[in-house]
């Protein structure tokens, strides 16, 4: 499967999905940043990766942006999209677009702190554990069906730095498997909910379980 990761930042996500291409299924056909400095382009960049910036500030509407990044991932016959740490809310166009055939990863155990700052808010709340969430993306932002989970831990000397530390790790986990997932057909969107291996969803699978 020829994917395209969209990033905006270091693309820490991103060199994990390299990391672990030469044994999966997907090929990262593309990266594409709406920011012109951000550090991922490098790393995909190092490797010989495709890369296109199409920044924001020039559009004049969303919608506007959005079409551009259309017309530049369809010029590369990409079959996935990869969402690592892109940090623009997508149109419901583009997101119909490529209905279950997007990725998004979330840091936090969703339904629980969608949007920004999720590790301050988990503290905030006193949580026990923490996490990731990996999900279809729908045009509810945060909100399509989740297909993985990864908890870690809270603990009482945590901070949202410590906490995000945490989380990343299991992220450079979780974001490939699941990403191999897609491209070998194990997951699927069906009537709004995820399915795995064709059997819909009831929880999102958990990471720890998997590897038991």
């Amino acid at each position: 499967m020829r994917i395209a990761v969209l990033i905006s930042g270091t693309g820490s996500n991103l060199q994990a999905l390299i990391d672990h291409a030469p044994d999966s299924d997907y090929e990262i056909a593309l990266v594409l940043s709406n920011r012109p400095q951000a550090a991922g382009l490098k790393k995909a960049q190092t490797v010989g990766i495709p890369t296109v910036v199409i920044d924001h500030t020039e559009y004049d509407s969303r919608e506007n942006f959005d079409e551009a990044m259309i017309q530049a991932i369809d010029a590369h016959h990409i079959d996935g999209i990869i969402l690592a740490g892109f940090m623009r809310i997508l149109t419901p166009a583009f997101t119909l677009h490529y209905l279950g055939r997007m990725l998004n990863i979330h840091p936090s155990l969703l339904p629980k702190y969608p949007g920004l700052n999720t590790h301050q808010r988990a503290l905030d709340a006193n949580d026990a554990e923490h996490g990731l969430s990996i999900h279809f993306v729908t045009p509810e932002l945060d909100g399509g069906p989740v297909i993985l989970q990864a908890k870690v831990p809270v603990e009482a000397d945590d901070t949202a730095e410590t906490l995000q530390k945490k989380v990343q790790i299991q992220e450079h986990i979780a974001y490939p498997l699941v990403t191999n997932w897609l491209a070998q057909g194990h997951i699927q969107l069906k009537n709004n909910q995820a399915c795995y291996q064709n059997t819909l969803l009831q929880a999102p699978l958990q990471l720890n379980e998997l590897s038991r």
